[in-house]
């Protein structure tokens, strides 16, 4: 009936980027029927359903914009919203696509990351050399308005379809940041770039500083050929920058994990519920850059699979986190791909750090707090940075 997409997210939203069977229960919609196998009969009733189906396809004033399918999609749409998880989430054919273009690193849009924080819709996080961030778009930031519409109580998939355009047009955001009295408008002209899976470069003659902007699919092929360069270089410490990095594969993140750590050590422990066996998931690289002194750079734009790789290297080898804390998007999605080209994305775990601590809701706390103020980047300042090569400059 579903053909499962086994590749697990550590996404904590949609990205806004430049970037057949019915419900349950046997009930029929053509000519098919799915069976409903964890529900009792007596438990739903979908007469009122079809009650308000044949209400609107008898009175609805406008007969011919009435589309089957597009009700079939809002119904199922409805039912993810129902559960108030801002994770869990249907795709239309449409924006399925979307999806799975976002995740191979290729953006239509803005360039930023929005997610559901505290029941607001907030930036998590700009993307590096994208329009968002040009525009001085920040983690944190509250979407009040996009183009006049009201942002307040939209969810994630309403923002992004409103946000995504064209090329070459604009996008007016109103933006509410702690630091102001008042929200502002930001005028943001959409284009199409490539975001980069990561970079790195030589500082103080013998610090790596590496940056990743996102686990994506190419990740695992350019981090492989930074290693590389890395190895072979002059560089004796490291400092991982994983700053505004909305997440992206687990399975990335784990194999990340295994170029810094032991074979074997847990990188993060899938948490299913209350009397469900926990999924433990271990390194299985060659740990090539395990003696290398390194620090870890987080904020608030620092979501899912790089809060998993900051935990895992904090938790297994002490590493200190430099910043302010992390976004917090502790849960597991799991991407069902369904026969029309739709997909439903779902809540199915919650992830722990290899000593057992949630991240959901909670995030990473710094070891050492640093923030950056906007004077800070109007001056082109980075204390943060500043403070990692301080301390990584210190150790042996």
């Amino acid at each position: 009936m579903f053909n499962l997409n086994k590749k697990k997210f550590a996404y904590p939203v949609v990205l806004i980027i430049l970037f057949a069977g019915f419900f349950a229960g046997g009930f029929f919609v053509g000519e098919n029927s799915v069976e409903c196998k964890v529900c009792k009969p007596e438990e739903i009733d979908f007469s009122l359903f079809w009650d308000v189906y044949n209400k609107l396809s008898e009175n609805f004033v406008n007969s011919e914009k009435l589309d089957n399918q597009k009700i079939v999609y809002g119904a199922i749409e409805g039912m993810a919203k129902s559960l108030g998880d801002p994770y869990t989430s249907f795709f239309d054919p449409e924006q399925s696509k979307q999806f799975n273009d976002d995740l191979s690193g290729y953006f239509s849009g803005i360039g930023a990351e929005v997610g559901i924080k505290k029941d607001q819709l907030t930036i998590v996080s700009p993307l590096k050399g994208t329009p968002a961030e040009k525009a001085g778009l920040m983690p944190g930031d509250i979407i009040v308005k996009i183009d006049g519409n009201d942002a307040t109580g939209m969810a994630v998939e309403e923002a992004v379809k409103l946000i995504r355009g064209k090329k070459g047009t604009e996008v007016v955001l109103n933006i509410y940041r702690d630091s102001w009295l008042v929200s502002k408008d930001i005028k943001i002209i959409r284009d199409t770039i490539k975001v980069p899976s990561v970079e790195w470069q030589l500082k103080d003659n013998d610090v790596a500083y590496i940056q990743i902007f996102q686990f994506d699919q190419s990740l695992s092929t350019d981090f492989k050929k930074v290693a590389i360069e890395i190895l072979n270089s002059p560089a004796k410490k490291i400092v991982l920058d994983l700053r505004n990095n909305p997440g992206g594969y687990l399975e990335l993140s784990q194999e990340i994990a295994g170029w810094f750590l032991e074979r074997g050590q847990v990188v993060t422990i899938e948490d299913f519920g209350k009397d469900k066996e926990q999924e433990i998931y271990k390194t299985d690289g060659n740990a090539n850059l395990i003696n290398y002194p390194m620090v870890i750079l987080i904020n608030s734009g620092s979501a899912s699979a790089s809060e998993i790789l900051a935990g895992t290297l904090r938790d297994n080898r002490g590493i200190k986190l430099i910043g302010t804390k992390s976004f917090g998007k502790g849960s597991v999605q799991q991407v069902i791909n369904l026969k029309d080209g739709s997909s439903i994305k779902i809540t199915i775990a919650k992830w722990l750090t290899p000593k057992g601590n949630s991240i959901a809701e909670v995030g990473l706390s710094p070891d050492i707090k640093i923030d950056i103020t906007e004077k800070d980047m109007q001056e082109e300042k980075d204390p943060q940075l500043e403070k990692a090569l301080e301390i990584i400059n210190g150790l042996k």
